[in-house]
């Protein structure tokens, strides 16, 4: 449903603006509301309602008596925040994530299907200038013929 990856800035206010054609898919799928957390690889996560729903069921159901259970539950859900796009599409993200995921000014927001991720542009270009040189052999270990 989201895809592409749009450089973008944080305005002088702290706002972030969600790319137009994001903007679109969320309004062509009656997405009014997002929830943003901590994601992995020091990026941060942007779900639908639906969406956080389905991944908060999962979550919900690893034993809380697994020490690494605990722990995930704990980062992943204590950095939610619930998120409404204004107008403009614009959305304030809070300090602490921001932190987490080394955003001063510079973004990247990368559509993957159910989610967007919101990079620091240094730590995406990074990521990206790594991972594609594996790209290939990642797809033929995980992609059966």
């Amino acid at each position: 449903m989201f895809y592409g990856e749009y450089a973008h800035s944080i305005d002088r206010k702290g706002r972030l603006i969600l790319p137009a054609r994001l903007r679109d898919v969320a309004k062509n799928n009656f997405i009014e509301k997002f929830y943003v957390t901590r994601g992995l690889d020091k990026c941060l996560f942007m779900l639908s309602e639906e969406e956080w729903r389905s991944q908060e069921s999962k979550f919900k159901a690893i034993p809380f008596t697994k020490q690494e259970g605990r722990t995930f539950n704990r980062i992943f859900f204590s950095g939610a925040v619930e998120i409404v796009p204004d107008k403009q599409g614009r959305i304030l993200l809070p300090q602490y994530l921001k932190e987490f995921a080394q955003i001063k000014k510079d973004v990247v927001i990368v559509g993957v299907s159910n989610r967007i991720e919101i990079w620091s542009a240094g730590l995406w270009n990074e990521f990206s200038a790594n991972s594609r040189q594996s790209f290939e052999q990642i797809a033929e270990k995980l992609i059966e013929g």
